[in-house]
């Protein structure tokens, strides 16, 4: 949707119905897929004015924009030095890295290097159950690439496969992400949660996991990484989140979701971003990170997921709110 005709300050009616109508999708996107399908299926969306904000002064900061390289993994896989390097060419100049695609931390930061790119973040999962040991070689790894920040990428199912509704586990996970995050500052990172919407679901206790890791996490240790459209398929407000924790929301996974419930290249789709960055101060957010889940998976094709890469970047470049 072209971002052109938006204006630059919402109303508050404005902000109502996009709230309401990115809600109801969430909402019905859960409850259509269930429990144990809370990833995959589609769902009905009522589409809201996308990014009712481009006639404001305020603006992504370039260098901030970053990539989850996720987003580009069979390319990477396919290609290394060529996909990152059509990154730089593109504009980037920071990343999220997602493993090291079959290489070892240092011959990841050679090819990064050889690019003129800078892996700031990576996505590096603590063990469970947690080791010291384990968490140590990870920081180190982190260092290796030149990351300033690791992230837990990834939580909320059962051993069944089944999301997880007991409140014990999610207290038992706050423990190991304060223990990964004392270590981490230790070691001079900063650690941080990515959700998904599984961290949404309400818990036998009538809490929701994101409540028990934003509530048992000490601030000093652990920030979240909001990944936008998760947090609204978990039938949730991004403004609300941050406006709840404020200062911990200090990077962003902005990818766009569709009129059915899926997937969709920034823009494209329903979500109001300039809306959501206008409260960026008082979420704290350091990075905004282009990510697409299926960018490069059939029906399109691993390059396909450059073009997400393009349309991502020419897009939080150009937004206005």
């Amino acid at each position: 949707m072209d971002q052109q005709t938006n204006q630059s300050e919402p109303t508050a009616a404005s902000e109502a119905v996009s709230r309401r109508g990115l809600l109801r999708a969430a909402t019905v996107s859960a409850a259509a897929v269930g429990a144990a399908g809370l990833l995959a299926g589609p769902a009905t969306a009522a589409p809201s004015a996308q990014g009712g904000h481009s006639g404001g002064r305020r603006r992504v900061p370039v260098d901030r924009i970053s990539i989850q390289l996720y987003t580009l993994r069979d390319q990477l896989a396919a290609d290394l030095p060529g996909t990152l390097d059509a990154l730089r060419r593109i504009g980037y100049r920071r990343v999220e890295h997602a493993g090291f695609v079959g290489r070892t931390a240092a011959q990841f930061r050679a090819a990064l290097d050889a690019a003129g790119l800078r892996a700031t973040s990576g996505h590096t999962g603590i063990p469970q159950p947690f080791d010291d040991a384990t968490w140590q070689r990870a920081l180190e790894d982190a260092h290796t690439v030149g990351s300033k920040k690791i992230v837990h990428p990834y939580f909320g199912r059962d051993a069944s496969g089944q999301a997880i509704r007991d409140p014990a586990v999610y207290r038992a996970l706050a423990r190991d992400l304060n223990r990964a995050g004392r270590l981490a500052e230790r070691a001079g990172l900063d650690f941080g949660y990515h959700n998904h919407q599984l961290e949404f679901v309400p818990l036998t206790d009538g809490s929701t996991g994101f409540e028990i890791l934003t509530g048992q996490t000490d601030p000093r240790l652990v920030h979240f990484e909001l990944d936008l459209y998760w947090t609204w398929r978990g039938a949730h407000d991004p403004v609300d989140v941050i406006r709840a924790n404020r200062g911990r929301i200090r990077q962003v996974h902005v990818k766009d979701l569709d009129v059915e419930g899926g997937f969709a290249d920034l823009g494209d789709g329903v979500i109001d971003f300039g809306r959501i960055f206008a409260h960026e101060r008082e979420a704290g957010i350091e990075e905004y990170i282009v990510e697409r889940d299926d960018a490069g998976t059939a029906p399109r094709s691993p390059a396909d997921a450059l073009d997400t890469a393009r349309v991502g970047f020419d897009y939080l470049a150009s937004l206005r709110y």
